[in-house]
C-alpha cells in the first residue's frame, strides 16, 4: 500500500508504523480527531496490559493472527481475523495472542456517541457546498 495524503484524506499502513511488537499510533499518522485509533502488534504467547477507561468506549478489530480477551469478570472470547469486540470503559480487558504467528488487533476509542448516518452523495459538478470540489 502507498501511504499519502491529500484534500480529505490520509492514508498508511500499519506494517509502515513501525518495527517488532508494541502500539502502531495510526490517530496522528493519517490526522484523525475524532477518535483514537491504534494498532498493538502481539507476538505468539505475549499478553497486553490488563486495563481500563474512564471515559473511552473501545471497539478492537482482529486485523491478523488469534487473540483471546479476557474481561473483568473472568469471561473470555476467542478471536481470529475479522473478529470484533467492543468494550465498556470501565470494564477491565486484556488481550493475549494465543496463535503461532504476530497478531494485529486495531483498536477504535471515543465517547459522546454516534453521529448518525450522514453519508451522502456529493453535489453534482460544478455545484459548492460540503465535500464538493469547488468548495475545497
Amino acid at each position: 500500500m502507498s501511504a499519502g495524503s491529500g484534500t480529505g484524506w490520509a492514508a498508511t499502513s500499519i506494517d509502515d508504523l513501525g518495527d517488532g511488537p508494541g502500539f502502531r499510533k495510526i490517530r496522528p499518522a493519517i490526522g484523525v480527531t475524532a477518535f483514537g485509533i491504534n494498532a498493538i502488534v502481539l507476538p505468539p504467547g505475549v499478553e497486553s496490559v490488563r486495563h481500563r477507561h474512564d471515559k473511552q468506549e473501545e471497539v478492537y478489530f482482529v486485523h491478523r493472527g488469534e487473540v483471546e480477551m479476557e474481561f473483568g469478570d473472568g469471561a473470555r472470547v476467542a478471536l481470529r481475523p475479522g473478529g470484533v469486540v467492543r468494550v465498556d470503559p470501565a470494564t477491565v480487558r486484556m488481550l493475549r495472542n494465543t496463535g503461532d504467528t504476530e497478531a494485529v488487533c486495531v483498536v477504535m476509542g471515543g465517547k459522546d456517541g454516534y453521529v448518525g448516518r450522514d453519508g451522502r452523495p456529493p453535489p453534482p459538478e460544478g455545484e459548492t457546498g460540503p465535500g464538493s470540489p469547488a468548495s475545497s
